[in-house]
């Protein structure tokens, strides 16, 4: 068997990011689109999480008909790890 050109496996790639784009403008009011890139430039990490979750919610039709700014402000919340918090107490 022989294995996928790296062009063929860059070009999969950014159809599969086109197709989720295409996707997220879809379910995401253009505020709550603008505020989960500028959490992209921030944390991608969080952000992908959040799409994923997104898209699997679309993809299952639980997704309400358009996610607000609001609704993803309380999505962010509730993916994000809590800080832990550190005293000290000195004597």
């Amino acid at each position: 068997m022989s294995e996928p050109a790296p062009d063929d496996n860059y070009a999969n790639e950014e159809q599969i990011n086109a197709q989720k784009d295409m996707l997220l403008k879809q379910i995401l009011s253009s505020e709550a689109r603008l505020r989960l890139n500028n959490v992209k430039m921030v944390k991608p990490e969080l952000a992908n999480m959040v799409e994923n979750y997104l898209l699997g919610l679309a993809s299952q039709g639980r997704s309400p008909s358009q996610i607000t700014d609001i609704q993803l402000k309380q999505i962010l919340l509730s993916v994000q790890q809590p800080k832990k918090d550190f005293k000290i107490n000195r004597i």
